[in-house]
């Protein structure tokens, strides 16, 4: 009853929005995101705010708290509301299709971030190649690997095996990683929840005495499994490889035991969501894949990203 309660407030705040964006005759885009625990997604928020606010538009955001059905119904009730756009962070990229379809039947545009949707009616997608990059930090690990650790890697990893991005992650960084020498050890749940990935990667270590390395697939994942190698104390035994830069993140970076991070550009997808559904508005045609690029952080360039997170 509670997180029917939950859910029906948050509509009603978001349809109290939308009711006082039509009296201004502003358009209004929804945004239906994962949760607001992680940083990566409030992020977003802030760019899509941003990029509403320049544009004279309306924003209503829908926090669907890690559940994936609530991402459904929000949408079909912003369709029934009648916004002019819809800037979507998928949890589950082929449950939520149904939703979208509908949408798009009815006129409203659907962009996606961050999660593609594989064959999905979204007018278009915003984010990195999640496979790409988690490659591109799988060969990184396999040099560090085979250069800083004598080709005798054990890893570890820490993913969130609800989030079909975060999967896309893991297998390009095997794929990258196989053959370099490195044993792969268990992977843990920490569905996207810090909380369950903090015990999760506690968990991970205590079954595996002999992990050396640990990669975490997201945002969560990370900030669970920095806080599970520094109160086990492992932060003079484990290597840590992951996503998403957080304060605590660049502190390892600076201690020397977290090694790479994935950081991606959350403000400017959460702008360019925004802008690329008041284009489609307007009739202009849009790039249906639009690219933002990654930095694997490291100790040699963590400098440029300190003042994000002051």
């Amino acid at each position: 009853m509670r997180l029917a309660m939950t859910r029906l407030g948050l509509i009603g705040i978001a349809a109290t929005a939308f009711l006082s964006a039509q009296a201004a005759n502003a358009q209004t885009v929804a945004l239906v995101t994962i949760n607001q625990q992680a940083l990566f997604f409030n992020q977003i928020n802030d760019g899509a705010k941003q990029a509403a606010d320049k544009a004279g538009a309306k924003l209503v955001i829908f926090n669907a708290n890690n559940v994936a059905a609530a991402q459904n119904s929000a949408i079909e009730d912003y369709v029934a509301q009648k916004v002019d756009g819809i800037v979507l962070i998928a949890i589950d990229v082929n449950g939520v299709k149904p939703a979208v379809t509908a949408a798009k039947k009815a006129g409203i545009p659907v962009v996606a971030i961050d999660a593609r949707i594989p064959d999905g009616d979204n007018a278009a997608f915003i984010g990195v190649d999640n496979k790409g990059a988690g490659e591109q930090i799988g060969k990184y690990f396999a040099d560090y690997a085979k250069n800083t650790m004598g080709g005798a890697a054990k890893v570890g990893i820490v993913g969130a095996l609800n989030s079909f991005i975060q999967n896309q992650r893991l297998d390009g960084f095997k794929a990258a990683a196989q053959g370099a020498g490195v044993k792969f050890l268990d992977t843990v749940d920490g569905q996207n929840i810090q909380d369950v990935a903090l015990t999760a990667a506690e968990n991970l270590m205590t079954a595996n005495p002999d992990m050396n390395a640990l990669y975490a697939t997201g945002e969560p994942a990370l900030v669970g499994a920095i806080s599970a190698v520094t109160s086990q104390q492992g932060t003079g035994k484990v290597k840590v490889f992951g996503w998403d830069l957080t304060a605590q993140a660049i502190k390892g970076i600076d201690e020397g035991w977290i090694v790479a991070v994935v950081q991606q550009d959350p403000f400017q997808e959460g702008v360019a969501g925004v802008e690329t559904v008041l284009k489609i508005k307007k009739g202009e045609t849009v790039n249906p894949s639009i690219d933002i690029p990654v930095t694997i952080v490291t100790k040699d360039n963590v400098d440029k990203f300190r003042s994000l997170f002051k």
